[in-house]
């Protein structure tokens, strides 16, 4: 579903060339090479991504890959199209942003395996989202939850503090909408790709987000990816590296909004 429409270009920046671009969006889609082994590659092969994705098995065994990620790559690689990748996002008009360029968020490069590439839809503002609380919690929302989570979300956007949540139901849900409720801002960080909403039933408040001009959604997923179990600790870190602290209105025990939580209590978030 296109969820999209910004009139602006997919990559606002000039610090790689649209060639440069499209490898580091291909390294996305690798599954096995996250933000800490392509930072491997980019130590090795002097930030030159494009020897890094032509390389033999031999290169990619001095950078640092062991044998099993590196028969994995070369395998992936053979039926991946870098420049169809920039096709896709030039389509559905997704910006890209690489932790190389200005308009990468601050907080976010600071914790310990930054994402290399950021999929957003929407407005990023630096100035004003360095000014982020994260509002998360349980799904299965009371009557206490609900109401103590509107009133932070309402208070945090009309003092001018970006609210930062997943997306999902209950907690985020009600987070994000009460930001854009109050004329604030708010940023819907998504374990799937920008093309997939998840859950379903928040494809309108996702479109409210985008088309409101107050927020955005973003994800380190490329298009096309589905919102795997394994993908939502990744997102939940995300949200703790963009927010100067993390609010958990209401959640049990063993939650993810915990763990997120967790993510901002480490010395490198």
């Amino acid at each position: 579903m296109e969820v999209f429409d910004a009139p602006s270009r997919y990559y606002p920046s000039d610090s790689l060339s649209l060639d440069e671009l499209a490898y580091w969006v291909a390294f996305t889609r690798i599954l096995g090479i996250g933000p800490v082994r392509f930072k491997l590659l980019l130590d090795y092969f002097h930030e030159d991504v494009s020897t890094a994705w032509k390389a033999d098995s031999k290169e990619l065994a001095r950078a640092g890959l062991d044998q099993k990620i590196i028969e994995s790559f070369i395998k992936q690689r053979a039926s991946s199209n870098p420049q169809q990748e920039l096709e896709k996002l030039e389509r559905l008009r997704v910006q890209v942003i690489t932790i190389k360029d200005k308009e990468y968020p601050p907080l976010l490069k600071e914790i310990y395996n930054a994402p290399s590439v950021l999929y957003v839809a929407g407005t990023l503002k630096k100035e004003e989202d360095q000014f982020a609380i994260g509002v998360v919690g349980t799904r299965k929302v009371s009557t206490y939850g609900r109401q103590a989570t509107e009133q932070f979300a309402r208070e945090l956007a009309q003092g001018h503090v970006t609210v930062v949540s997943g997306l999902a139901h209950g907690i985020d849900t009600i987070a994000h909408t009460t930001a854009l409720d109050a004329g604030g801002r708010t940023i819907a960080v998504m374990a799937s790709g920008l093309d997939i909403i998840y859950p379903l039933e928040n494809v309108g408040l996702a479109r409210r987000i985008v088309e409101s001009g107050q927020g955005a959604l973003v994800t380190e997923f490329p298009l096309g990816v589905k919102p795997d179990s394994r993908n939502f600790p990744a997102r939940n870190r995300i949200i703790s590296g963009l927010s100067q602290g993390i609010l958990v209105t209401e959640a049990p025990k063993q939650s993810g909004a915990l763990i997120t939580a967790t993510f901002a209590l480490e010395p490198w978030a």
